[in-house]
């Protein structure tokens, strides 16, 4: 269970996180808002208090690891790594333009903080099981995160994964579903249905939770009580909104990538020092 002062500690973060992410975007001329933003408490959660790294350190042997499967949304992760120092936050405004070692999406040769590549949804997964796996093999005990969109849940080669990961019994991978129940090309439910995800998960073997996606008290608890479990890997579903956090994008249709304008994140990034300084009231 969190402190009071550091659940706020973790909601400031999360501020920062998103107000970051915006500014990213709109010196880049735009990106992929909508499932950067929606992900952010996890991210918060995360690098602010449940895993184990080390900017200093980024390649340390028994560093936690962590795949964003659904790498096309790397300007909230870009941002969370900055903020944690991984690197300079003048280097988040270079993302996406000549020469950045900030790509549209995540490249591990190119950024520190950054263990895999992704982009190519529903490979990420296999990734993050092969992390655990070679954990398991190696007698290392770190624990290896995922992040799925759920749009990428579409992908026949993510159950391919999720179906490995319980036969091998790998119960230091921990994934997270960004359930905000949008995708490229809609909604879910029109697009294609994936019907009671939990149940499905269950069916093949995980343990599941399913917690609201904007309560970093909540995300932490259900990483808490994953690691309790033995014998079999966990999903935790995060309930949450496309663009969330960001009411221009949050009102908008398809809000996959959009340009975010400099009027724009003023306006956001003033609403968000809002949201910080009641928080600083909390944490002190």
């Amino acid at each position: 269970m969190l402190s009071k002062k550091e659940k706020a500690q973790l909601n400031i973060y999360s501020c920062e996180i998103r107000k970051a992410t915006l500014k990213a975007i709109c010196e880049a001329g735009g990106g992929h808002a909508g499932g950067a933003m929606s992900m952010v408490e996890a991210l918060a959660v995360l690098y602010g208090k449940a895993m184990n790294v080390d900017p200093a350190d980024p390649k340390k042997k028994d560093r936690d690891r962590f795949v964003l499967s659904k790498g096309h949304c790397g300007p909230s992760l870009y941002a969370a790594l900055a903020l944690k120092g991984f690197f300079p936050m003048d280097v988040l405004w270079t993302m996406n333009k000549g020469g950045t070692m900030l790509p549209s999406h995540v490249d591990r040769k190119k950024t520190p903080g950054i263990d895999f590549s992704t982009g190519s949804l529903g490979q990420g997964i296999s990734m993050a099981v092969g992390s655990a796996l070679g954990a398991a093999k190696t007698d290392q005990d770190y624990y290896t995160y995922c992040m799925l969109g759920d749009g990428e849940c579409d992908e026949g080669q993510v159950w391919e994964a999720l179906l490995f990961a319980n036969q091998q019994k790998l119960d230091h991978l921990i994934v997270f579903v960004d359930y905000n129940k949008k995708q490229l090309d809609g909604p879910l439910e029109s697009v294609c249905s994936l019907g009671n995800i939990g149940e499905k998960f269950k069916a093949f073997g995980w343990d599941v939770q399913k917690v609201a996606g904007d309560n970093v008290e909540a995300i932490y608890d259900a990483i808490q009580e994953a690691k309790k479990i033995q014998g079999k890997p966990s999903i935790i579903i995060l309930d949450t909104i496309k663009g969330h956090g960001c009411k221009y994008a949050e009102g908008l249709t398809n809000c996959h990538h959009i340009v975010i304008s400099q009027e724009v994140y003023e306006k956001e990034a003033a609403r968000l020092d809002e949201e910080i300084a009641e928080y600083r009231k909390e944490e002190a």
